[in-house]
């Protein structure tokens, strides 16, 4: 049986029973890996070339029978001749072969088990391999299949048991909230609608997210690019935030005031919009955001700073990961909004960091985005990407 990981706390976990024909390899590849009737010798590993292996073991095999007959004839005088040593150089001979090509394909008999392994589920095997010639190359190349094959269903695992999470407490909320008013223990009154919606929009958001996150393990995605007005779209998308509720004051700079760029704009809206949610949420009561887009050079850098707790130094780089959060988060988000901010700005041929913690505290998030960009790999040109720049 194999087990499975709940890093989210789920409850899927426990042993999967294996079926019958996966019960079955599994146990033909423990056997095939246990059963060593003949040692391993491996005088050849040297070698570069399995071509010349062969060259090598035909021609040490045919000197070894040679040998054998030959001195069978210069004994023929004291009764010992070819007749007893022909077939005597025959069974050495095999011998000789059989633990030499033993030796050689090993690899490849390893490789076999452990591709049953994988069949029923076992990434954790590795073919042991110390020659140098294309079987080696072929085992160095089956262990990093191996090592990609399994860091896939760890993720894949840990996507499902996150997402069942993620999904689990809007549901679990929205459930308790209709219930009680089926029931008649609330009554349908502003603040029980108000939280009915928020769960809803959780729902939404998280949907759209992992949309999102499949169109990103698509590989291909169309940008509409066109030059964006940054300071409009700044205030835009501020006064959008603003429409919240949050009790935090949106400060805003763009120098020069013209300042454009050649990008998606729906893409950069889902980056700026991330960050402006994220900062609005963390900062205090009262608090301000500060928002800014700059020049440097031919590089656009849009800036998103609030008075929040921060971010530890140790989560600057994870906090980009899928359903990772900062260590001093509890407001309970997807964890999804910052790794599709930095896939977006990715898609620009951009970058996005957590920058050093500001002398006066706080998390600053900041966006390089290229004036003018090419395509980055994965991207799928439209005709708005050969627009001319007015």
């Amino acid at each position: 049986m194999t087990s499975t990981p709940d890093p989210a706390g789920t409850g899927l976990t426990g042993p999967i029973p294996i079926s019958g024909a996966a019960h079955d390899a599994r146990v033909r590849a423990a056997k095939t890996a246990t059963r060593r009737p003949w040692p391993d010798v491996r005088p050849l590993d040297p070698v570069h070339s399995i071509k010349t292996k062969l060259g090598l073991l035909v021609a040490a095999s045919v000197t070894l029978a040679s040998l054998l007959v030959w001195a069978g004839l210069r004994l023929a005088e004291i009764h010992i001749g070819p007749r007893y040593t022909l077939p005597a150089s025959i069974v050495v001979t095999l011998v000789f072969t059989q633990l030499l090509a033993r030796g050689m394909t090993s690899p490849l008999r390893e490789m076999t088990a452990a591709a049953r392994a994988m069949a029923t589920g076992d990434y954790s095997r590795r073919v042991r391999s110390t020659s140098n010639d294309e079987v080696g190359e072929l085992a160095d190349a089956f262990n990093r299949m191996a090592e990609d094959l399994e860091a896939v269903d760890r993720e894949r695992r840990e996507l499902v048991a996150n997402v069942s999470h993620e999904l689990r407490t809007p549901v679990s909320a929205l459930h308790a909230v209709m219930e009680n008013l089926v029931d008649g223990v609330t009554e349908p009154d502003q603040d029980t609608l108000n939280t009915a919606l928020a769960q809803t929009e959780r729902l939404g958001r998280l949907v759209e997210q992992l949309l999102d996150l499949s169109r990103l393990d698509a590989g291909a995605v169309e940008l509409d690019r066109e030059y964006l007005a940054l300071e409009p779209f700044l205030s835009q998308a501020t006064r959008a935030m603003g429409m919240t509720g949050r009790d935090v004051e949106f400060v805003m700079d763009v120098d020069p005031p013209d300042l454009d760029v050649f990008v998606d704009s729906a893409r950069l809206h889902q980056v700026v919009a991330n960050l402006l949610d994220n900062a609005s949420r963390h900062s205090p009561p009262g608090g301000k955001v500060f928002v800014s887009a700059v020049a440097v050079g031919q590089v656009v850098r849009i800036t998103v700073q609030d008075q929040g707790p921060g971010i530890a130094d140790a989560d600057r780089e994870r906090v980009f990961e899928r359903f990772q959060r900062g260590s001093a988060r509890t407001d309970g988000g997807t964890g999804l909004g910052l790794a599709i901010a930095r896939w977006a700005v990715q898609l620009h041929g951009g970058t996005i960091r957590v920058a050093p913690t500001p002398p006066e505290g706080g998390c600053r998030i900041d966006v390089h985005l290229p004036r003018v960009t090419d395509d980055a790999p994965g991207v799928t040109k439209t005709a708005a990407s050969a627009a001319v720049r007015p």
